[in-house]
């Protein structure tokens, strides 16, 4: 079994900053990709960021020179620092990871990011 928990996330201005972190536990041996997703009722959750087991990270193009994905192998942590926040950012914010082994997919409980004056 493996556990996700996010923190971080809350109330913020405009063109203000937060930093996401998740924590993965359990029965991991291997990560192959760690990801953040978002989704705001009544749509599709979307792909925010993704690191992948050789480092190379992928950003949605919303948040492309906002955001930055990074991960910690050894203590199994990714975080998405969030700077010049919009309030279009507004959203649940998911952590998700992906392992080499079936089930191979695992997401967080969510986190609400807010992005008002």
């Amino acid at each position: 079994q493996v556990h996700l928990v996010e923190s971080g996330g809350g109330l913020v201005e405009p063109g203000g900053s937060l930093k996401l972190s998740c924590v993965a536990s359990g029965s991991i041996f291997s990560i192959l990709a760690m990801a953040w997703h978002r989704q705001v009722p009544g749509k599709q959750r979307e792909l925010v960021a993704v690191i992948v087991s050789g480092g190379t990270t992928t950003y949605a193009d919303s948040v492309k020179g906002r955001f930055t994905i990074s991960r910690d192998t050894a203590k199994n942590t990714v975080s998405l620092q969030m700077n010049s926040l919009k309030p279009e950012d507004t959203a649940v914010y998911y952590c998700n990871i992906l392992v080499p082994r079936v089930p191979s997919n695992y997401w967080g409980q969510g986190i609400q990011v807010t992005v008002s004056a």
